[in-house]
C-alpha cells in the first residue's frame, strides 16, 4: 500500500509534525530543516526500515514557487505566437506529405519540444555582437518544420 492511499490514523499528530517542520523552516531556515529530515531518515535506516521517500530527487524543482522569478515577456502573446508556429508547421508537413508520405514523425518531434525552443528563442539564445560570437544552437533535424515555421512568421 502506498503512502498516498493509506488512511491517516492520527491526523492531529500529522498536523503537529507538519506545523513543527513549518516552524523550523520559518525560524531556523532550510539548512536546519534539511538536517532534521536527514537525521530522521538516518534513524529509520539504523533500525533497518526503508525510508519511504527520497529526500533529494533529480526530477523535482528545487526552487520553491514563491522564490521563482516571474517569467519575462507577454505570456499570452508568446502562447499565441507559439500556436501560429505550430499551425504553420502542421500545414508544411501536411502539404509535403501529399508528395512524400511518412513525414508525420517530424511534426510529433516538433510538437513535443515546441515550448522548449520557444522559451530558448525568446529568452535565452543570443545573437552575435562585437564581443560575442553568438550562441551556437543544434536543431534536431526532425523539428525542422517548426523552426522553418517560426522563421516564416519572423520574416
Amino acid at each position: 500500500m502506498s503512502l498516498e492511499t493509506r488512511e491517516d490514523l492520527d491526523p492531529i499528530e500529522t498536523t503537529e509534525w507538519i506545523d513543527s517542520l513549518e516552524s523550523v523552516l520559518d525560524r531556523e531556515g532550510e539548512d536546519r530543516a534539511r538536517y532534521l529530515m536527514t537525521r530522521l531518515a538516518d534513524r529509520l535506516r539504523r533500525d533497518g526500515m526503508k525510508v519511504p521517500f527520497s529526500v533529494t530527487t533529480p526530477h523535482r524543482n528545487t526552487i520553491p514557487v514563491h522564490r521563482e522569478a516571474p517569467m519575462p515577456g507577454d505570456l499570452f502573446m508568446e502562447r499565441r505566437i507559439r500556436s501560429l508556429i505550430r499551425y504553420n508547421a502542421i500545414a508544411q508537413v501536411i502539404r509535403n506529405n501529399r508528395a512524400n508520405p511518412g513525414l508525420g514523425g517530424h511534426i510529433a518531434s516538433f510538437m513535443s519540444s515546441a515550448t522548449l525552443y520557444d522559451v530558448g528563442f525568446n529568452h535565452f539564445f543570443r545573437a552575435a555582437k562585437d564581443d560575442f560570437a553568438g550562441d551556437l544552437i543544434y536543431i534536431q533535424g526532425h523539428v525542422a518544420p517548426g523552426i522553418y515555421a517560426r522563421s516564416y512568421l519572423e520574416g
